[in-house]
């Protein structure tokens, strides 16, 4: 976690050795970040939690529609043999991994979360905010699962339903994840930190 605020840097205080003293002698009280900065930040956390609270509540509508409507049925086949819905309940990690470590991967995902949540006070980037809301939300998706469906608290499973052809069967949740996860890469590789800054190596 410390590793992870070392990566993200702190703004406020690299704002603070930049910012001087107004010519008219006014200094900033505090030393804290110019005005304009404030609401800026405060903009990108808004981002943040709407994206999550967006990917969640989607994963959370979608699974409880599967569990009534489609779990103990036949699946149903959206375009032929190559994408079909199909309700299986899952106790491993994204698309069926590791069933035997299911109490791990809830206490990672728990993990996770509070990590992005603690990092967006330092969050100044929109694609940033995008992407570590989609990692938010979809971690809480799945997070939801493990907590409050059977077999048990933190060893729960969780439902699954989108089958393509000759691949495991995966969520809203799995899918936000990998979506966060990818444009953190690209992110990375335009050299866009989570700060707002822009480096070139």
């Amino acid at each position: 976690m410390a590793e992870a605020e070392r990566i993200i840097g702190t703004p406020d205080s690299a704002g603070a050795d930049e910012t001087a003293a107004p010519d008219d002698g006014a200094a900033t009280p505090g030393g804290a970040a110019a005005p304009e900065e404030r609401p800026r930040g405060r903009r990108r956390i808004v981002a943040l939690f709407v994206v999550a609270v967006l990917a969640y509540l989607l994963d959370l509508g979608s699974k409880m529609l599967v569990v009534a409507k489609l779990e103990g049925h036949e699946p149903i086949e959206l375009v032929g043999d190559l994408l079909r819905l199909d309700a299986i309940r899952n106790p491993g990690a994204a698309f069926g991994m590791g069933e035997a470590f299911t109490i791990i991967f809830t206490c990672i995902a728990a993990a996770v979360i509070v990590v992005i949540i603690r990092l967006a006070r330092k969050l100044y980037s929109l694609p940033w905010a995008i992407a570590l809301g989609l990692l938010l939300g979809g971690a809480l998706g799945n997070l939801t699962d493990r907590i409050f469906r059977a077999p048990g608290v933190f060893e729960g499973a969780v439902v699954d339903f989108i089958a393509p052809a000759h691949f495991a069967v995966f969520n809203l949740a799995d899918s936000a994840i990998v979506c966060g996860g990818i444009l953190i890469v690209i992110l990375s590789f335009r050299g866009l930190d989570p700060d707002g800054t822009v480096h070139k190596d």
